[in-house]
C-alpha cells in the first residue's frame, strides 16, 4: 500500500475540484470539436475551430509553465495550419490534457495551492493562476458555442 496516498486522502478537496473542472473543460472542448466539420478552415479567428485551440492554448500555456516552465504562449508556435483536421485537433487536445493530468499528480494537497510559481508576468500564488486559467480557457470555449449552431457547413 502506497503511505503517501494514505496520506493525502482527504488532504485535497480544492485541488480534486479543480481537476475535475479542467477535466469537464476538456471533455467540453473535445465534444465541440467533434460538432466541427471533418476538414478546417483556420483563416479566421472567430471560428470555432479557433476559440477550441485559443482555450486549449492557454491550458498548455499555464501547465507547460507550470511543469517545464515554458511559458510560451502555443498559439505562436503552434501552427493553426496543422491543425486542419477535428483529428489532429482532437490529438493535440489529448497532448494538452496529458500534460495538465501530469501537473495535477503532483499537486500533494491543498497547501500546496498556496505555493508561490514564478510567471513571465511575476510571482503569484498557483490557486490564482489556476483559477485564471480556467477561467480565460472557458471563455475561449464560450465565443465557440453560439458560432457552432449557426455555422454553415
Amino acid at each position: 500500500m502506497n503511505n503517501s496516498n494514505a496520506q493525502t486522502l482527504g488532504k485535497r478537496p480544492i485541488v480534486d475540484c479543480l481537476d475535475r473542472a479542467f477535466a469537464r473543460l476538456h471533455l467540453e472542448l473535445c465534444a465541440s470539436t467533434k460538432k466541427l466539420p471533418a476538414e478546417l478552415n483556420q483563416s479566421s479567428s472567430s471560428m470555432p475551430a479557433a476559440s477550441v485551440l485559443r482555450s486549449a492554448g492557454v491550458i498548455e500555456q499555464t501547465f507547460g509553465g507550470i511543469t517545464a516552465n515554458l511559458w510560451d504562449d502555443p498559439f505562436e508556435w503552434t501552427l493553426p495550419e496543422y491543425l486542419s483536421t477535428t483529428e489532429k485537433l482532437l490529438t493535440y487536445l489529448a497532448e494538452v490534457e496529458a500534460t495538465r493530468t501530469r501537473a495535477f499528480l503532483s499537486f500533494a494537497d491543498d497547501d500546496c495551492l498556496m505555493r508561490l510559481i514564478a510567471t513571465p508576468s511575476g510571482t503569484r500564488p498557483l490557486v490564482e493562476l489556476l483559477l485564471e486559467t480556467l477561467t480565460r480557457a472557458a471563455a475561449f470555449h464560450g465565443q465557440a458555442q453560439p458560432l457552432q449552431g449557426s455555422e454553415s457547413v
